[in-house]
């Protein structure tokens, strides 16, 4: 029997459970338990882990939601009618995995905000590296009416399932349908979507439909810093202090 995504496979006995929780079950290499952490390993921790903290800690002048990283993703929205189709960049989140869920916060100030009001299907869309210009020139003109397609060079496309535009040059489009939405002061608005189709480009995934990180190049933001990065070294897995290695959101 096999859990969800926040607990663990059922052992066959208390202590197997209780090892599971505490990552030290036994195992062979590849096996459960056989995964251990680089504090646990001897291995030298990485510079600010947790081994490399004992440099003092400073409070901040202001405080702010330094959560790195953030994911970079285009929302793609009906207009109004007589306006062009709308490109955004909000916050965006994954709410959960199984049902798939994802949010998106809007500011007062955003064109996306009284679309996702009036429209309950939109698109998520992630673009990889070499759409950084394009993806900052959207940033920069989100709270004005514009053909922000042609702005930034992006190629409209139509979604397989829900009515909503899409851009054909991303490699990963989640559809969304609004389940939900709640006021957020003093100036956001959060909605909350079920993904009704995620679409990929060939390559991006494996024959389980598992994301195959090195095939894409995408990016996120750095809160605290507003800069933008790639993906770095692999350092693990969901789960992998119970032997798991199948988990995906």
């Amino acid at each position: 029997m096999t859990w969800s995504r926040r607990r663990f496979l059922e052992r066959s006995s208390a202590a197997g459970t209780i090892a599971a929780v505490w990552g030290c079950s036994p195992g062979r290499e590849g096996e459960p338990g056989a995964n251990a952490s680089v504090r646990d390993s001897g291995q030298d921790a990485a510079p600010g882990s947790e081994a490399a903290s004992d440099a003092g800690r400073v409070v901040l002048s202001e405080p702010g939601p330094m959560v790195p990283p953030v994911p970079a993703v285009f929302l793609t929205i009906n207009g109004r009618p007589g306006d062009p189709d709308e490109v955004s960049v909000l916050w965006t989140f994954v709410v959960n995995g199984d049902p798939p869920q994802v949010g998106v916060s809007a500011g007062a100030e955003h064109v996306a905000r009284e679309l996702l009001e009036i429209h309950d299907e939109f698109v998520l869309n992630v673009p990889t590296a070499g759409m950084v210009h394009a993806f900052d020139t959207v940033d920069m003109n989100s709270s004005r009416v514009a053909d922000k397609f042609a702005l930034a060079g992006l190629t409209r496309g139509e979604a397989s399932v829900v009515d909503a535009p899409t851009i054909d040059e991303v490699p990963i489009q989640c559809e969304c349908r609004t389940i939900s939405s709640l006021e957020v002061p003093p100036v956001r608005k959060l909605f909350v979507a079920e993904v009704v189709a995620t679409t990929v480009r060939e390559g991006v995934v494996d024959s389980d439909g598992r994301l195959v990180v090195p095939n894409v190049d995408f990016f996120g933001m750095t809160a605290g810093s507003g800069e933008h990065y790639t993906m770095g070294d692999r350092v693990g897995n969901i789960g992998m202090t119970v032997g798991r290695a199948d988990i995906k959101y």
